[in-house]
């Protein structure tokens, strides 16, 4: 159970914590909403991982989501969920990463205007071509780059306590009246992403019943409770309205602790946490593309596997091809991460809306699968996280921007297609 506790906290644990508070903050009225966002997140989180953990453990299949939603849904829902991951929500999420790599990175070597974005498409080809050539990350290294992750966050904290305290701050025009809670929650959830793959770890603990809610448990808590230490820090340097307007919030509150070389530390660290979950994004996302075109015969050229490398070459090509168009997006609206946010963020929580409704749907379709982890307080728990989805895929429309409607228009797409497109086999089963 400790294994799965720490592999769970290193999947949570990501680049986002040192680049989405300041856009938190900067939609924020009080940085008492900001600490409360953040523990609401954590409950969030634990709820959808209680509904992930009962369908990983019920129906075990390296497609995750992509099988629920066939098995509960049908496969055309299963098709615009693989377009949407291909097209939208991995592609965006490599280029969030990407986002953060770049402003961080900017900060040690400055390329000019452009300098995120000049690192962003760099990340994205040369990653790609390592994942192309088969280049395999070995368990230790990984395990590394996790304790360096954790490391940055407690470096943060440490420094926030040892900053002197940013002078209380009056209303600006640059502190909104109040806040945007909900759109708050839309960036604070794409920060403690992962704990849906969490669930698939603690599915495949020995004595499942006994261990998942407690590992689970004990995971996010720990994380949340960095999580808001973390938030905590930020605001004791800098203020809500310093954090708000801060691109490189972790680097800026090292500076004020430590110097510039506190600064050039946690933005080397920074920019090596983005680089490593931008790396595993890719090689994930890769896979996802390549059962689409295994599975759909339109998308069939991507279903072809390179035996000299081991690697779906075309499905890493498409990939980047997506990704680098949404760095120009990115970089053309001058909103760069930001864009990136707004273009995942509705695709993302209408497919983990549907997602949590598989639960209900399989419950009555299947009701005599065994079922080695069932969601306790059913159906309070799926319903509270149905119920957040719900409201976070609202509020992600409801604070649209033009990366929003990019991702709803490519979706749309997708869905255009449904009606054309023939299954090769039955795999899905």
């Amino acid at each position: 159970m400790v294994d799965a506790i720490a592999l769970t906290i290193g999947i949570v644990i990501g680049a986002g914590i040192f680049r989405t508070p300041s856009l938190v903050a900067a939609n924020a009225s009080s940085e008492s909403i900001v600490l409360l966002a953040w523990v609401v997140g954590g409950l969030i989180s634990f709820a959808g991982a209680l509904v992930y953990a009962e369908l990983a453990s019920t129906f075990p299949h390296p497609g995750g989501d992509y099988h629920f939603l066939t098995r509960a849904f049908g496969r055309r829902l299963s098709f615009l969920f693989a377009w949407a991951r291909i097209s939208v929500i991995q592609t965006g999420s490599i280029t969030f990463l990407s986002f953060v790599f770049g402003d961080y990175a900017s900060t040690l070597f400055p390329l000019g205007e452009f300098s995120s974005a000049i690192y962003a498409a760099l990340i994205i080809v040369v990653l790609t071509i390592i994942n192309i050539l088969g280049v395999r990350q070995g368990t230790g290294v990984q395990s590394a780059l996790t304790a360096i992750e954790v490391l940055g966050v407690l470096l943060i904290i440490a420094a926030g306590m040892i900053a002197p305290a940013a002078a209380p701050a009056a209303a600006t025009a640059s502190t909104p009246a109040s806040s945007s809670f909900g759109f708050m929650m839309v960036l604070i959830l794409l920060t403690y992403g992962g704990w849906n793959e969490a669930a698939y770890v603690s599915a495949e603990l020995r004595d499942v019943k006994r261990n998942m809610v407690k590992t689970l448990l004990f995971s996010l808590l720990v994380i949340t409770t960095l999580y808001v230490l973390i938030n905590w820090a930020y605001l004791r340097a800098l203020g809500l309205d310093g954090a708000a307007k801060s691109m490189q919030v972790a680097a800026d509150v090292m500076r004020l602790a430590f110097g510039e070389t506190g600064a050039k530390l946690i933005g080397t660290l920074v920019a090596i946490s983005a680089l490593t979950s931008a790396n595993a994004s890719i090689f994930t996302g890769a896979r996802t593309s390549y059962a689409l075109g295994r599975d759909f015969a339109p998308f069939a050229f991507l279903g072809r596997w390179s035996g000299a490398n081991g690697t779906p070459v075309h499905a890493l090509l498409l990939q980047a091809g997506v990704s680098l168009t949404l760095v120009l997006f990115g970089a053309l609206t001058r909103e760069g991460l930001g864009a990136m946010v707004d273009y995942t963020a509705p695709v993302f929580w209408f497919f983990f809306l549907l997602t949590g409704i598989s639960l209900f749907v399989l419950r009555r379709k299947e009701p005599h699968q065994e079922r080695p982890f069932r969601a306790p307080l059913f159906p309070v728990v799926p319903l509270l996280f149905c119920t957040a989805s719900a409201y976070l895929l609202y509020s992600s429309l409801n604070y649209a921007g033009k990366g929003t409607i990019a991702g709803i228009a490519v979706l749309a797409a997708g869905a255009l297609m449904l009606p054309f497109v023939n299954r090769q086999s039955d795999r899905s089963s």
